[in-house]
């Protein structure tokens, strides 16, 4: 009896260590919310006292990705990390992916939450969708913060279906980038069907490509990562963030430019794309290089990335 009873324990142990209420242990001071607003029911994780910093997390992670650095952002801010239309625990419709209609849903928890004035810190999809707050809803915004990640823009378009001779190697080139999947996110319905209960070897590929040392992602991040993102409908939901970019290039044309202080924090990778693009949107921008990282900023140098946000919003 002992050795049939067994693997049922160890499949219980591995199903709830990614559950959001075991997951919030490895955040002290932190406590899970969730909340249902514009017909989206969201969770969010929340700690910290002071003015509210909304976080919001990108592609292919949750609001755990702001685990290496919103215990210090806490000591000065009231953190909520916010899992986004689709994300982690967070409702998953079957419409409602452009940044616009995202943004819409932030600012309506902005005003369940009785908040006056936020300031707003979004990376990579996460980034897209803090951007489009600011453009809907400045009379929220106090500050913006963008990581790796800005609103979208017609040179997108431009994105080259083929990478160019030896670029495209085991890790991103900073100056000629080859982004396939924002092409493989274009397809409805495949992509489920191939990454449906494997998507580790989706994310374990991913993090060696776009970060400079992928071991600072840790194996127990990136299970739970897989673990979110491992059904059919957390797949389908995530891809139409991508499948909505060309309502979002539209959008963005009536907009006009920021006037709240931007900054925009880059990686090796995405250095030039930022430096090319934010200064046409922001009129009163910073922008800083942390040169020594990949995309995944939080997890190569947290302690980098507390440091500029915060000089910058305490400034």
């Amino acid at each position: 009896m002992k050795a049939m009873t067994q693997p049922k324990q160890n499949t219980m142990v591995s199903r709830n260590v990614y559950s959001d209420d075991d997951l919030i242990k490895n955040l002290p001071g932190f406590i899970n919310h969730y909340a249902t607003v514009n017909g989206v029911r969201l969770h969010y994780v929340e700690g910290g006292t002071g003015m509210p910093l909304i976080c919001l997390p990108g592609w292919p992670q949750t609001w755990y990705s702001y685990q290496p650095v919103a215990t210090e952002l806490a000591k000065k801010y009231r953190v909520i990390i916010l899992d986004i239309r689709g994300m982690g625990s967070s409702d998953k419709p079957l419409s409602g992916y452009d940044k616009k209609t995202m943004a819409a849903v932030v600012a309506a928890l902005v005003q369940q939450l009785g908040l006056s004035k936020i300031y707003i810190m979004g990376h990579d999809i996460g980034g897209m969708v803090a951007m489009s707050f600011a453009f809907n809803y400045p009379q929220f915004t106090e500050k913006l913060v963008v990581l790796d990640g800005s609103h979208p823009g017609e040179g997108m378009m431009q994105m080259p279906l083929i990478p160019a001779p030896g670029t495209f190697t085991e890790k991103m080139d900073a100056t000629m980038p080859y982004a396939w999947w924002m092409g493989f996110n274009q397809v409805k319905g495949l992509p489920e069907k191939l990454l449906e209960g494997r998507f580790q070897y989706l994310l374990d590929w991913l993090f060696h490509y776009v970060m400079i040392d992928d071991r600072h992602m840790s194996s127990f991040e990136r299970e739970v990562y897989a673990s979110f993102y491992n059904d059919t409908e957390s797949i389908r939901a995530a891809n139409a963030w991508y499948q909505t970019f060309p309502q979002d290039i539209e959008d963005a044309k009536a907009y006009e430019p920021l006037a709240m202080p931007v900054l925009g924090i880059r990686s090796y990778i995405s250095y030039n794309y930022m430096k090319m693009g934010l200064p046409y949107v922001a009129n009163n921008l910073q922008m800083v290089g942390i040169l020594d990282s990949g995309h995944y900023l939080f997890e190569e140098q947290p302690a980098n990335v507390v440091n500029v946000v915060l000089n910058f919003l305490a400034d």
